[in-house]
């Protein structure tokens, strides 16, 4: 196995590694970290769980030198990535003198235009505050050497395709190294890829399978006893902490209200893109720190956020990409704790739970929460005889 020291990064940096507690580099982190020390290109599938941020920082901040002027440039779809990111690459850069500027929609543009005018050796951005930086003067493109696109299929879905082609533009062509990390790689992303890299080397890096510690069931119900269901499945699931996704934004405050007011109060916050920037930073850092047990949110807090000890996730509705089903399940059954998947099922979904079926190679069980007074449904023919409650939390967990 090969270790941190072999790949040929700085002092520095392993030095942050060993603080991190790393002992060896991750399949993406080995395959990655020699190519872009290099200076080449890269260009990536990558999943949540890969250890793809460090395969990027570590040899970047090894390659970096401090000067006061923009010199690597990341973007990144949601502002909780981008903190998320910029907060690894401090971590990281704990041993050097590297600045970083942090740029992202929803707050001010004060503390973001002083980081800058600081002189800021890595900014970190979502596309569209980037840009609103570049016209107002803050932002210099000249003297970026390493541009890296991160999520990209998830900027494409959010409509930045083309506001990241204007940033790739603004940067200067020769001699920069770009870096372009996604999870598909539809034929539009192919296309784009050809035309921001030059001669890239692709690293292989297989769809991190679903952890097998993770047990999902499908719970059929009718459409009028979803939030019925939905209450009577949490109630009976001892969960040290639960997720919950729903589709839309109004959803997930809906859902939020609606648990709140079934008892469980102070301990449930919601995340989604309408809540205020620092609300919805303080939810997640609440979350990580058990000030609350559920968190309702949509598919902004299943894509990269790293949360640990989820014991379970429920789908409120099935997932319309059987992909965002697999970003949402992530977040519970990681480094081998058990973990489990519920998503309701109504008769509308169908087709969505077959999709899920086929990406996951294998058939979701069907089940009915012991007790629960169904109305009949044509999918509960389906259904498997009540079984037993689900299974308890596999650490700490409290009753109510």
């Amino acid at each position: 196995m090969m270790t941190f020291e072999e790949l040929g990064l700085s002092g520095p940096v392993l030095q942050a590694v060993k603080d991190c507690g790393y002992v060896a580099p991750t399949p993406i982190q080995e395959q990655a970290i020699p190519f872009i020390l290099q200076g080449r290109d890269v260009i990536g599938a990558s999943q949540t769980g890969t250890g793809k941020t460090a395969a990027f920082a570590l040899p970047i901040l090894t390659r970096l030198r401090h000067t006061g002027q923009p010199q690597v440039l990341i973007l990144e779809p949601t502002r909780e990535l981008a903190d998320q990111l910029a907060e690894a690459f401090r971590q990281y850069g704990a041993h050097t003198d590297i600045t970083i500027a942090l740029l992202y929609g929803g707050v001010g543009y004060g503390q973001q235009a002083t980081a800058l005018k600081a002189g800021a050796d890595i900014v970190v951005a979502t596309p569209g505050r980037l840009v609103d930086h570049f016209y107002r003067g803050n932002m210099k493109f000249k003297e970026v050497k390493t541009l890296v696109l991160d999520e990209v299929d998830r900027m494409t879905d959010m409509g930045f395709l083309p506001i990241v082609r204007k940033i790739v533009n603004l940067c200067p062509w020769e001699g920069r190294q770009t870096l372009f990390f996604s999870a598909t790689m539809p034929q539009v992303l192919q296309g784009f890829a050809k035309w921001c890299l030059t001669d890239p080397q692709e690293v292989a890096i297989a769809r991190r399978e679903v952890a097998a510690t993770i047990s999902h069931a499908f719970y059929p119900v009718g459409l009028d006893q979803r939030d019925e269901l939905l209450l009577a499945l949490v109630k009976a699931t001892n969960f040290h902490n639960l997720m919950i996704f729903t589709r839309t934004r109004k959803e997930a405050d809906m859902v939020a209200n609606m648990l709140s007011s079934a008892g469980w109060g102070r301990e449930v916050t919601a995340m989604h893109s309408d809540i205020p920037q620092k609300e919805r930073m303080a939810a997640l850092k609440g979350f990580k720190e058990d000030k609350y047990r559920i968190l309702v949110a949509t598919d902004v807090a299943a894509r990269g956020i790293d949360i640990n000890d989820v014991t379970h996730v429920i789908n409120y509705r099935v997932p319309e990409n059987p992909e965002d089903y697999v970003h949402r399940i992530g977040r519970t059954g990681r480094a081998e704790a058990q973990g489990d998947a519920f998503t309701l099922l109504t008769a509308d979904e169908i087709d969505f739970a077959k999709s899920v079926e086929i990406f996951l190679k294998q058939k979701v069980e069907r089940r009915k929460l012991e007790g629960f007074p169904y109305a009949y449904t044509a999918l509960l023919d389906e259904a498997a005889p009540p079984l037993r409650k689900p299974r308890p939390a596999a650490k700490g967990s409290r009753r109510r």
